[in-house]
């Protein structure tokens, strides 16, 4: 039933692997799939990944540093996976535990773990347990409450004495109801209920030979409580001591429910900083599960290790996870002596021209040419603003700088015409005229406008460019999740190639806006997996940024 079953360490060493019966493919390439796309992408709040016809479930264990993988057919509804996964990872830990002790780290890069016996017995255990468990019976009609409503008893009877008559029938053989419980008074202790007893004045021992006296049970239980809490007291008191010392010096391993509250803070906390609901919520999950079982270290409070956790993490996800180099591309293109093409895309008003503005005077600055084809055949007035930046450019690096060429020209064919067609005829100009850089500007559109996406997926179909960027407003919070999921679902949708192009990089708008609420960067980044190539810092050419993962994150954090 399972196709393979790995434990390796987190450094990359597999201590021990199984692979079922007629499995002839190596599990190497779902393993790295996983790691590349859910571990090192600090996905790990989902215990499970899917990975073309298989799917995979895994288990962290942070003491060890070490990585439980499951993978079976996903068309298979394997019941006992969790179970057995939770099984084989305690029984494992505690034979890794010993050889770690026992013979050290170099007996693993020699050997193989033995755990192949222990492994099958529990495996045939969960597969026995699942065939074994009694199927739940369906409930017929006859057992629901609905078969109970019958006609008769819905009739409601009508008339006074036959009804009064019915009644007081039906309240003669009814039981009486039960008189509500009076309260007992309380005993105190060294107390008694006995007049007798309480009289001191007799000279006669009370309680010594007959059984009148209550009071001298009363102070033995008493006094030997007494004499109990007195022990516990101290013993308390040294313990109390202790684990007050024991929590300095960090001998504390995590648990969820240390983290918990912790957690539900620094959620409000990122949700606060405009991270979208839904990925702050992932985010603490992958963090819960990234630092349960570790120990603490020396002075260190819960608080400070989460905090440090999740640091990590949102730096780790901000951080590029292939090189986006546009000036070497260009270079690269130059030598081919084909155009480097960037196509903008995006919602409407996010500022995809004026950030397309802001590029061109970049890449005039480090001496290359610039092609601007006007795509947006849609919005009045979008080949105009274009025009006005080209004018704007040109003064600024007037062509006897660039040997009576002007640095960026305009490529446009008026409104009303198709966008792909337009994007492929600048390409092909842009090669004839040797233009280094071909910039698209696309109409902007909302993520539900199927017509429109349709549109930008055929522009980047035929013309397969080589990098697109979408553009996103740094103020949107849940919206951007939203934008993002969806433009790259209508890419792939409309798309015809087997392997359509998405989104490649992200430029982010009017970031000089949002103070410290810089959250967005967060959700486009780990939505998409792509990084953010700029930053739209002002409202003129040189306000153009790369991004600073560490500063955004110091900003994210800062309360």
């Amino acid at each position: 039933m399972l196709d393979f079953f790995a434990i390796f360490s987190k450094g990359g060493i597999v201590l021990w692997y199984f692979q079922g019966a007629g499995v002839s493919e190596s599990f190497a390439g779902p393993v790295n799939a996983l790691i590349r796309s859910v571990i090192l992408q600090e996905r790990t709040g989902h215990s499970s990944f899917t990975h073309n016809a298989l799917s995979l479930k895994y288990k962290l264990d942070n003491e060890f540093e070490l990585v439980f993988v499951v993978g079976f057919q996903k068309i298979l509804t394997l019941t006992y996976v969790d179970k057995f996964l939770d099984d084989v990872h305690l029984h494992f830990r505690d034979r890794y535990k010993n050889e770690l002790e026992h013979k050290g780290d170099l007996k693993f890069l020699v050997n193989r773990f033995e755990f192949e016996d222990d492994f099958l017995r529990l495996l045939h255990e969960a597969e026995g347990e699942s065939v074994t468990k009694p199927q739940k019976e369906m409930r017929t009609y006859y057992k629901s409450q609905k078969s109970q409503k019958t006609v008769k008893s819905m009739i409601e009877t009508k008339g006074g004495d036959k009804g009064k008559e019915q009644t007081s029938k039906k309240n003669k053989n009814s039981p009486k109801p039960q008189q509500r419980k009076k309260k007992e008074n309380r005993e105190w202790d060294m107390q008694g209920t006995n007049p007798k007893v309480l009289d001191y004045s007799r000279t006669d021992g009370i309680g010594s030979h007959n059984n009148q006296g209550q009071d001298q049970e009363v102070s033995a239980e008493s006094v030997r409580i007494k004499h109990w809490s007195f022990h516990r007291a101290t013993k308390g008191g040294f313990g109390g001591m202790f684990g007050m010392l024991r929590g300095l010096v960090g001998s504390k391993t995590l648990s969820q429910r240390d983290m918990e509250p912790v957690l539900e803070k620094m959620k409000d906390h990122l949700i606060a900083k405009n991270v979208a609901a839904d990925i702050a919520s992932q985010l603490c999950d992958s963090v819960a599960k990234k630092l349960e079982g570790k120990v603490m270290g020396t002075f260190t409070t819960v608080a400070s290790a989460v905090k440090q956790a999740l640091q990590d993490s949102l730096v780790h996800i901000l951080q590029p996870k292939r090189r986006v180099d546009i000036l070497r591309d260009v270079l690269e293109a130059k030598a081919q002596r084909k155009p480097f093409v960037i196509t903008f895309c995006g919602v409407n008003g996010v500022g995809k021209s004026t950030n397309l503005a802001k590029i061109s005077y970049w890449l005039i600055e480090n001496g290359f040419s610039v092609l601007i084809a006007a795509c947006d055949t849609f919005r009045a007035g979008a080949v105009e603003q274009l025009r006005t930046h080209q004018r704007r450019l040109n003064s600024l690096h007037p062509p006897e700088q660039h040997g009576g060429r002007p640095a960026v020209q305009l490529f446009e064919k008026g409104y009303g015409k198709d966008a792909a067609g337009i994007a492929m005829e600048a390409i092909t100009y842009a090669r004839n005229q040797t233009f280094d850089v071909v910039l698209v500007d696309t109409a902007g559109r909302m993520q539900d406008n199927t017509p429109l996406m349709t549109a930008l997926a055929k522009l980047i179909d035929v013309n397969t460019p080589d990098l697109v960027l979408f553009v996103g407003e740094a103020l949107v919070g849940n919206e951007a999740v939203d934008q993002l999921v969806k433009f790259n679902q209508a890419l792939a949708d409309h798309s015809k190639s087997d392997r359509p192009r998405l989104i490649d990089g992200i430029v982010l708008t009017k970031f000089d806006t949002i103070d410290d609420k810089v959250g967005a960067a967060i959700s486009m980044t780990y939505i998409t997996g792509q990084p953010i190539v700029f930053v739209g810092t002002g409202q003129t050419y040189n306000d153009l940024r790369s991004l600073n993962a560490r500063a955004v994150v110091n900003a994210l954090m800062k309360a």
